[in-house]
């Protein structure tokens, strides 16, 4: 009898068959179908839309290709990339990119935790009514806000200008002006997306139980301490998370500069993506602007990943 009761309990304890494994979990037939059937129209779509047309960029990078004649395409192995070097406005693009994304995404960032830790103060009263207001910049799109900005400041009618007057300064040309315009699309793009990092890092100060911090009040420390030694730490994960997101977002820079300057004056707001658009949509090059993307590509791939490096993000 305990024989019989034992060989049936081991059958019963014998693991199935795993047909699909993932993060260490076993799937069984039936499951693995399923989950198959559900993830096939997200799998076809990508293909479809994002790594076809990765390959089709990454061939006509080594093309001489015209827009309007791609099947005359021709080989012409690395002359593409030869011009890069000799390309004085691609390098002002490269600079101008360097420079906005060097000042924004610190400043965005520090803006951003700024805010998140002034919401995360437990006496704060509206919270949620200044949650709503910090990140409704976040839900237009960047051509609404590029044209309220360019009327805010126009030179003759906007009311930044008006305000300047009015307080006895000069009027100032903002983005016409080569020495300002991409400073006004740094602040524009820190006003805009400093809501989104925020929330994020919102969600990261609420996962730090308080007993820590009451534990380090009671041994002395002070906020600047706390913040020191518990507060980043603790989000250290969630803070590498948002530099690479940030600094992703950044070198891709090209909705403000096409609508609000046009990549001028002087070419003093012309970014990389907005000059690989350039090249491949006005000059019809798409040879040429694909090398270039290809290029820029391998740039960015280089510093988010040395930079997640340093960070020591995991994203745990």
């Amino acid at each position: 009898m305990n024989t019989t009761a034992q060989a049936r309990e081991g059958k019963e304890k014998k693991p199935k068959k795993a047909y699909f494994k993932l993060f260490g979990r076993s799937y069984g037939k039936n499951e693995s179908i399923i989950g198959s059937l559900f993830v096939l129209p997200a799998l076809v779509l990508g293909i479809v839309f994002v790594v076809a047309p990765i390959l089709v960029s990454l061939s006509y990078a080594f093309m001489d290709a015209n827009l309007l004649r791609l099947d005359e395409a021709v080989w012409n192995n690395f002359g593409g990339f030869g011009r890069l070097f000799a390309d004085s406005l691609l390098w002002k693009a490269l600079g101008n990119t360097a420079i906005f994304v060097v000042i924004t995404v610190p400043l965005q960032m520090a803006v951003a935790l700024g805010l998140s830790l002034l919401l995360n103060i437990k006496w704060l009263r509206c919270g949620l009514f200044f949650r709503w207001a910090f990140f409704c910049p976040v839900m237009l799109s960047l051509a609404v806000t590029s044209m309220l900005w360019m009327n805010l400041l126009d030179y003759n009618n906007g009311l930044i200008n008006a305000l300047i007057v009015q307080l006895g300064g000069e009027r100032q040309q903002f983005l016409g002006d080569p020495d300002q315009a991409l400073y006004m699309i740094v602040l524009i793009s820190v006003w805009q997306g400093a809501g989104y990092q925020m929330l994020i890092f919102l969600s990261g100060l609420k996962n730090i139980p308080r007993e820590i911090y009451e534990a380090s009040g009671l041994d002395g420390a002070n906020g600047v301490q706390q913040f020191w030694y518990i507060t980043l730490p603790s989000i250290k994960p969630t803070f590498s998370f948002v530099l690479i997101t940030m600094l992703i977002g950044a070198f891709r820079l090209i909705t403000q500069p096409m609508i609000m300057t046009g990549g001028g004056p002087l070419d003093s707001t012309l970014t990389m993506s907005y000059y690989i658009y350039k090249q491949g949509i006005t000059y019809r090059d798409v040879g040429y602007s694909s090398a270039i993307a290809l290029f820029y590509t391998v740039i960015m791939s280089a510093i988010a990943l040395s930079l997640r490096k340093l960070t020591g993000g995991d994203n745990t």
